[in-house]
């Protein structure tokens, strides 16, 4: 597998962020601002997304795991405060089910910890056939962006909207259609979160429909004193839709941890 392409800036304690799908790392140009002076921000491009090629393995979360472990050794990071957003939190709950050493604390957004109900997998496969057929990524456009923001984004920030219509458009198909078919496959993780040891945040947008804030009172209560953060007026894609409370919570969080 290639090595994945990457973004690094700031000093201090490393945190590595996870994107979503269909986007890629250009989704954290806000925290590139707000967190850059307090700590060393790694955001990688997964496999698939942004300059990262896609995977020539079958599709398996793991397979993206596995390569963000490897940037981690590239970079020397022993271990990391390690966040993932949707897509990324599940990749980053797959890192913790296989090298929990290097995960020093733990950021989980706009994620769940269960597989998709039996509709919902049938519908990623469904996309992933539409991807590799048409090569193009409109049918992302069309049935995934409305999907990721909350009404106050709508209806107040257009041009939040429109940007990310930017990120998604660039998407390669392919490797939208392998991460459909990975996610599909994806294993409860539950036991995993119930393992965990080191600090833990859980964020989530109060106006998130994909996985709303009971998925995340849930992963909240299934790790030992993890800590919960309901971000306003955010849907799904909170660390956008909310970029400064976003910030706020996970600067506490870690300047909190020494």
């Amino acid at each position: 597998m290639s090595e994945l392409a990457y973004a690094e800036l700031g000093e201090g304690t490393p945190v590595v962020l996870l994107h979503a799908f269909p986007l890629s790392r250009r989704m954290w140009q806000f925290q590139y601002d707000g967190l850059t002076t307090q700590m060393r921000l790694v955001t990688p491009d997964l496999p698939g997304f942004g300059q990262s090629a896609t995977s020539a393995e079958a599709p398996d979360l793991g397979v993206m795991a596995d390569g963000v472990l490897r940037l981690l050794d590239r970079l020397e990071l022993d271990d990391v405060v390690l966040g993932g957003l949707s897509m990324g939190g599940y990749v980053a709950m797959e890192i913790l089910r296989r090298r929990p050493d290097r995960v020093r604390a733990l950021v989980l957004a706009d994620t769940r910890a269960t597989v998709d109900a039996e509709a919902a997998a049938a519908n990623r496969r469904r996309m992933a056939d539409v991807l590799e057929d048409r090569r193009n990524s409109r049918v992302l456009v069309h049935d995934v962006l409305p999907t990721v923001v909350g009404d106050t984004t709508r209806q107040e920030h257009p041009e939040t909207v429109t940007w990310l219509r930017e990120i998604v458009e660039e998407t390669d198909p392919l490797g939208a259609a392998w991460a459909q078919r990975a996610m599909a496959a994806r294993r409860d993780s539950f036991e995993t979160l119930r393992a965990v040891r080191v600090p833990t945040l859980v964020v989530v947008g109060d106006e998130d429909a994909l996985t709303p804030p009971s998925d995340a009172e849930a992963m909240a209560d299934a790790v030992p004193g993890a800590e919960l953060a309901v971000l306003e007026r955010a849907g799904h894609l909170s660390a956008v839709e909310a970029p400064d409370h976003f910030n706020d919570v996970v600067c506490e969080f870690v300047l909190r941890l020494g």
